[in-house]
């Protein structure tokens, strides 16, 4: 993992005393909201529905043991005993005081933690691959690289007042886990003919109100151009993107209203020119990252025979991904029990999942961009135990990648631009279908929900998607079927017209009915078998009024 320096450390503090500053004026009178707006989302803080909501950033959704305890204490001392995990890898507190903010920031400097450019028109925390470093289908590990743009992007002066916000992914492995194509520039890691590593670069991602596949504009970039190259596209964006409406700002508009050749050619100019302008990124720097990221010392033990009952296994062919070291296991640890609001996790729970990471998982553990827990590093022989300490957690759900493991938005119950309520939705989806036999037969199922146009929920790119908005004062959900965020991303195709709120999860019963009616197998997906039949069986299950009036 990586390790703050001196600069980091020193950088933070001072970050964090002018914060204090801004808040005490705010807090006498001397700053108005509209002054103090700017201020504190530079520091991660909003203002929701009924309180203050920190966004606290988890660069590439890496951190240890010491920084999950420190969340927990956070979450008791100045919260209400939970955070809620995002799909941006960060955690976000949905009930401090403004007048706690500057404690909580010294709390998470103290565990080498901030909340810098989690909101704003910067670039914000960079995501990646929550396997990173384990996988066994990783070409190369990506967290070096989303540290070394972590570290370029932090506070640069060029790139504070971008249009709009700018969000980047990266993932080392041939299979996309990091939904790079969704993003403003998505990474992938490469080699070319010859062996070399660098990157397919995608640009002009994203969902929202205009949702649209990234675009590659470079097929391999070398590894040592990355940063200049970077520099290039974003000075590009921040001279063309539109400043004029805020929903046609970020830069897949720019890449659609310009013309992905035409850009590219400016990108390349302005490349060429840096390349001659800027310093190459120092060795030792790009050598430090990358020792921080070294595998870890792998335990020689020998590997027992598994459990056989029922409930183990079940989470062992759900929770469990192959390892690059054979006698290990990834684990993904549910966050959506039954009827839970997803993402959301006590202190309680975070403090056995640090006390796991530190015991068994070599002190790591990850944030999914699906709102879930990773321990990267599990031996096959500790899997009992680990499932065990789960599960007396209420941690020990097997539904990864199933029809309750949910991605919601918070929604109208906590967000100010919210529309339509998230988090009821997808409570009431997983109650209706709660019998984990069920869920295992039905088989990978990806359902997304968001509570407006904004998408935080990526219900572009779910299997099922779900978006609620507001009719005439009354919620309607809106159904889009096929959506894709791995490597074959894809947005999903609107159904129809919308449901209410007491009819949407029958229409998502009557979804699941008809894909097990026409599927070939028990091996054929959701996704799978909409790509093979289209459309129209959904629909005529989603609207069966309008065929039997058709007939």
């Amino acid at each position: 993992m990586y390790s703050y320096s001196n600069f980091d450390a020193d950088f933070v503090r001072s970050r964090v005393e002018e914060f204090k500053g801004q808040v005490a004026r705010r807090l006498d009178g001397s700053l108005t909201e509209d002054e103090f707006k700017p201020l504190r989302l530079m520091n991660g803080l909003y203002l929701q529905l009924h309180a203050y909501m920190l966004r606290v950033a988890i660069p590439y959704g890496t951190l240890n043991g010491a920084q999950m305890h420190q969340l927990a204490y956070i979450a008791d001392t100045w919260d209400k005993g939970y955070g809620h995990f995002t799909t941006r890898q960060n955690i976000q507190f949905n009930w401090p005081k403004l007048q706690d903010v500057p404690a909580i920031l010294d709390a998470l400097a103290d565990v080498s933690m901030h909340a810098i450019q989690t909101s704003g028109n910067c670039i914000r925390n960079v995501t990646a691959d929550h396997f990173a470093g384990a996988a066994a289908d990783e070409i190369e590990d990506p967290r070096p690289t989303a540290e070394l743009i972590r570290q370029w992007s932090t506070d640069h002066p060029e790139f504070a007042y971008l249009p709009r916000k700018f969000k980047v992914a990266v993932t080392g492995a041939p299979h996309d886990r990091a939904v790079t194509k969704a993003h403003d520039i998505g990474l992938r890691m490469v080699r070319n003919d010859a062996g070399e590593p660098g990157y397919e670069v995608v640009i002009g991602g994203g969902l929202g109100r205009t949702p649209m596949v990234g675009k590659v504009v470079r097929d391999f970039l070398p590894r040592a151009d990355l940063l200049a190259y970077l520099e290039a596209i974003l000075q590009v964006y921040n001279l063309s993107g539109r400043r004029d409406n805020k929903y046609k700002a970020r830069i897949k508009i720019l890449v659609h209203e310009t013309g992905l050749e035409e850009l590219k050619a400016k990108i390349e100019a302005v490349f060429a020119r840096n390349q001659t302008l800027l310093e190459p990124v120092d060795a030792g720097i790009v050598a430090r990252i990358a020792a921080d990221f070294a595998e870890p010392t792998w335990v020689r033990k020998p590997v027992v025979d598994l459990p056989t009952d029922v409930g183990f296994r079940a989470w062992f062919d759900t929770n469990t991904a192959a390892h690059k070291n054979p006698d290990y296991a990834i684990v993904t640890v549910s966050t959506k029990a039954i009827g839970a609001t997803p993402g959301d996790v006590t202190s309680a729970q975070m403090r056995v999942l640090a006390d796991l990471g530190e015991q068994y998982s070599h002190d790591e553990l990850r944030i999914s961009h699906e709102q879930n827990v990773i321990l990267p590093h599990v031996h096959k022989s500790d899997l009992p135990a680990v499932y065990a300490s789960l599960k007396a957690a209420g941690l020990g759900t097997s539904n990864i990648g199933l029809i309750s493991d949910i991605i919601a938005c918070p929604g109208m119950d906590y967000c100010a631009l919210a529309t339509a309520r998230s988090i009821p939705v997808a409570q009431e989806i997983s109650n209706a279908f709660e019998d984990l036999a069920v869920q295992h037969d039905i088989g990978e199922l990806k359902i997304k929900i968001s509570g407006c146009i904004n998408a935080c929920g990526h219900h572009h790119v779910g299997h099922i998607g779900i978006l609620g908005l507001d009719k005439a004062g009354v919620e309607s959900y809106q159904i889009t079927l096929g959506g894709d965020g791995t490597e074959t991303t894809t947005i999903g195709e609107r159904a129809g017209p919308g449901f209410a709120y007491d009819e949407i999860v029958p229409a998502v019963e009557r979804l699941v009915e008809a894909y097990l009616g026409l599927r070939e197998d028990e091996t054929e997906t959701f996704l799978a078998a909409y790509r093979r039949v289209g459309m129209a069986p959904f629909k005529s299950a989603l609207y069966p009024e309008v065929v039997a009036n058709a007939a």
